[in-house]
């Protein structure tokens, strides 16, 4: 057992738009969008597909609640910037401690395995099922993860400066965007993303800013059955609405509504004083406008705009959310009466885009259980048992971008991007629900099953949607089979050599 943490905390200051420091040490970057789900092939039953435009536009718990005592809620502030596979598994048995003697053992085992130099390329591996982390029994014992972890904690005084730089931005933004003149009067910031889920590594120079915008009375339709994707159609639009000019054929095109917010935040920003910020080019399919402050310090933001739909979630979700066994049944309903968003993340046909499709987000939900993670109420609180499980997320993604930074965009490698990481965590989480598997005195035994099972997801190309298990994000797709091999041998070099890559850079 951990002993339980009793170093005070403090609630960083708050500021007007809602970014804050943290009062404890923590990342505060944003998280790269989400991937593109991938659409399925066509199946009998498919629901309207359109023809794509040209691009250019098990156990009891209490429900979630605000833990008080909770040292990272007490510094979060009010607001920041911000199809073969089988279904997981039964939990495992609690994962054994590793003791000064496995550590022994494994640092011996992997000794008698090490290779000369990274893998050139790819190759085959293994494929058997993923394990447990009650089925490892060894765990690492060349390299020090927490020493790791330590390089990664952000200065406050960094994290204090970007902070307010980015509040600058986001008040003439709403401010701009609510005027009365606007399509996008009402819109309201949504905080989500890494910034609040307390797992941002490296420096505080990108953030994620979510503006959602409610729209009621809508109705959607699945699109090609990607499961993902969807038209949105008004069940009853009064006429003279600002949206009324976004719609095409009575849908609404998620591309006409970008381009106008987009056209809106361009004119906004050359407005905002003592700040030197620039608008960049915009990416195929990417639901972001992208913003680069450049002086006193460059911090790239990401503004999506995000419509919120408070009606019940679509049918490819219920399977999905498999909570159960960890958090609960009364969490996992209490989180599926929360709204769900939708992202203009267009839906790809080939090489190109169908401009009036939306996309499903679920960050929010997302933030929810990183920040309620334990099946016990005080896991990680001040008085409670500290759990690895954020730690261990941290490294994952400390891992992914250590090695896109060692190789560049060389054999795909920014195909791949942290939600995948995460995506993969959460299963692991599933798969492995209780508290007593991930004592924080156990952590490169926990990082290393996670390293274990993510590369399992990389052989049998797949990895499904935590939400919405029909969508495959390791499909060939969306990331081809090279591509992944050449991951999968980068990361098993490093899970064998003790990951050299982490005092790379």
């Amino acid at each position: 057992m951990a002993p339980p943490r009793g170093k005070a905390t403090r609630r960083a200051s708050e500021t007007a738009s809602g970014v804050s420091a943290p009062g404890v040490k923590g990342g505060a970057t944003a998280e790269p969008s989400e991937p593109a789900a991938v659409p399925k092939a066509a199946r009998p039953g498919a629901r309207r597909c359109g023809p794509a435009g040209a691009s250019g536009s098990g156990r009891k718990k209490p429900q979630v609640r605000a833990r008080a005592a909770r040292a990272e809620d007490q510094a979060e502030g009010p607001a920041a910037p911000t199809a073969d596979a089988e279904p997981p598994a039964v939990p495992g048995h609690p994962l054994p401690r590793a003791t000064a003697r496995s550590r022994a053992t494994a640092r011996s085992a992997r000794a008698g395995r090490p290779q000369s130099g990274p893998p050139e390329g790819p190759g085959p591996g293994p494929r058997a099922p993923a394990p447990h982390l009650g089925q490892r029994e060894e765990a690492p014992g060349a390299w020090k993860p927490r020493a790791v972890l330590e390089k990664l904690r952000l200065k406050r005084q960094e994290i204090s400066v970007a902070a307010a730089m980015v509040n600058t931005l986001v008040d003439h933004l709403l401010r701009r965007l609510n005027s009365r003149e606007s399509e996008f009067k009402g819109v309201d910031l949504l905080r989500s993303g890494s910034y609040y889920e307390r797992v941002k590594i490296s420096a505080p120079n990108e953030f994620d800013v979510m503006f959602k915008l409610e729209v009621p009375r809508i109705q959607l339709e699945e699109y090609c059955n990607s499961s993902a994707h969807c038209f949105v159609k008004f069940k009853r639009n009064p006429k003279g609405s600002p949206l009324d000019q976004f719609l095409e054929g009575g849908i609404l095109s998620a591309s006409k509504m970008l381009s106008r917010f987009r056209k809106i935040i361009n004119e906004e920003i050359k407005n905002i004083e003592d700040t030197d910020v620039i608008m960049q080019k915009k990416k195929r399919g990417s639901p972001a406008v992208t913003l680069l402050i450049r002086k006193p310090r460059e911090i790239s933001v990401d503004v999506i705009l995000a419509l919120e739909c408070r009606s019940s979630w679509p049918a490819s979700t219920q399977r999905g959310l498999p909570i159960n066994n960890w958090l609960g049944g009364k969490v996992k309903s209490s989180l599926k009466r929360q709204p769900f968003y939708l992202v203009p993340k267009l839906a790809k046909e080939g090489s190109r885009f169908q401009e009036e499709t939306w996309r499903l987000s679920f960050s929010h939900i997302e933030k929810a259980i990183l920040k309620n993670h334990g099946q016990s109420k005080t896991c990680c609180e001040i008085d409670g048992v500290k759990c690895c499980r954020k730690e261990c997320l941290k490294l994952m993604k400390y891992l992914l971008e250590q090695l896109k930074k060692k190789f560049g965009d060389q054999r795909g490698l920014d195909k791949f991007c942290s939600y995948h990481v995460k995506t993969a965590f959460f299963h692991v989480c599933t798969q492995n629900p209780h508290d007593s598997q991930w004592h924080y005195e156990d952590l490169e035994l926990c990082f290393d099953n996670c390293v274990t099972y993510f590369l399992q997801c990389l052989k049998t190309e797949r990895l499904e949607n935590y939400f919405i298990p029909d969508v495959n994000l390791f499909s060939r797709d969306e990331i081809n089979k090279l591509s992944k091999e050449f991951l999968s041998k980068q990361i098993e070099y490093q899970q064998n050599n003790g990951f050299p890559v982490f005092d790379e850079f």
